[in-house]
Order: C-alpha cells, then sequence, then structure tokens
C-alpha cells in the first residue's frame, strides 16, 4: 500500500445546493500489513441499516468544515480522538441514494480497542488489506436502479462481512489509487448476492 497518490490527488467535488456528509476511511498499520477500519450501522437507523459503512455522518452547523465533520462523527461512532487520526488526502466526493453527497477523507489510526455508540453502530470491525484486494474476495454485478437505471455494484465478502453501496464505491477507488488492485473490466450481471437496492 501506498498513500502517497492519495496525499497528491486532486479529488473531484460536487457543490450546489447539496446535504454534505463525511467520512473517514481508517488505515491501520500492523506487523501483518495494512487494515481498514470498518463499522456495522445499527439495525434501527433509517439510512443503510446494518449496511458496512466507514465512521461518518452528516454535517452539523457547527462543523468548521467537511474534516471536522469526519472527525467528530468518529469520535462520536467509534470513540477515535480527533488528534490521533493523521490525515492523508480524500477521496472524490460521491453521491449516495439517500441524497447525500459524501466526503472521504483517508487517515491513520492508531491500533487500538474502539467502542461502537450503541445508537448508531452495531458492530466495529477490521479487515486486512490483502484480503480486500484478493480477488476471489470481491464481486461486481449489474442492476436496474429505480431512480438511477442501470448501475454497477461492488461486494467484497471478507471474514463473513459483505461490503457494498456507497461504501464499496468509496473502497474501490482507494484501493485503485493506494494499491495495484483494479476490477475485473466487465461486471458480472447476473444477480447472486440476493441484496436489496437501495432506494
Amino acid at each position: 500500500m501506498d498513500l502517497g497518490p492519495i496525499r497528491e490527488y486532486e479529488p473531484v467535488e460536487i457543490g450546489g445546493d447539496v446535504q454534505e456528509a463525511s467520512v473517514l476511511l481508517p488505515v491501520i498499520d500492523r506487523p501483518a500489513g495494512p487494515h481498514l477500519l470498518f463499522t456495522k450501522r445499527a439495525e434501527h437507523l433509517e439510512d443503510h441499516p446494518g449496511q458496512m459503512s466507514f465512521p461518518g455522518g452528516g454535517r452539523e452547523p457547527e462543523d468548521a468544515d467537511r474534516v471536522e465533520t469526519a472527525l467528530r462523527e468518529a469520535n462520536e461512532e467509534i470513540g477515535l480522538r480527533p488528534e490521533e487520526a493523521r490525515l492523508h488526502g480524500r477521496l472524490d466526493d460521491f453521491q449516495t441514494v439517500s441524497e447525500y453527497v459524501v466526503r472521504p477523507f483517508v487517515g491513520t489510526i492508531p491500533d487500538r480497542s474502539y467502542t461502537p455508540n450503541d445508537g448508531e453502530v452495531a458492530e466495529i470491525t477490521v479487515l486486512a488489506l490483502s484480503e480486500l484486494i484478493d480477488h476471489s474476495n470481491y464481486d461486481s454485478e449489474c442492476r436496474d436502479h429505480p431512480r438511477y437505471g442501470e448501475i454497477q455494484l461492488h461486494f467484497f465478502d471478507v471474514d463473513g462481512y459483505t461490503v457494498w453501496g456507497a461504501t464499496a464505491n468509496i473502497l474501490v477507488q482507494f484501493l485503485e489509487l493506494a494499491t495495484d488492485w483494479s476490477p475485473p473490466s466487465e461486471p458480472d450481471c447476473a444477480t447472486g448476492h440476493g441484496t436489496d437496492l437501495p432506494t
């Protein structure tokens, strides 16, 4: 993994009158190699219940900028102190089907225990980068979305967890910039995961 390209990357921004959100893509350095931290959203949440995600959420009026949103949300969701995160850069803004424009920030965080916020986060898991870039753990499908037409979905199945949706799209760009990984050129258009599309 090389975070240099992320530091040098000039991300695409989506402006205008949008609902702003930010996430932190947390990288943990371990002797066995880099890992990424994910949260599993609580089942009672209105948006994307039960899905794997990165710590983050909507911008609040008191947030000075989008970085502060990402760090505040990470503190609220997993107990990461803002000063513990070493930010390296950010990825392209991404518009979700729930009408948020998400700005992903990439940061290295300490390898320690984190505590899930019971109100928002059901579980915290750390997945090895080596498993995420293993093509045998990756799948891609075409789906007809009722609002967006044909879309491509990415799926990463590691250690019993499935990363898909907006989080998988962010992960794909991170892997393409920071590693030699790239998705297959043609998605598998046959359905197989049985995952309902968000609306």
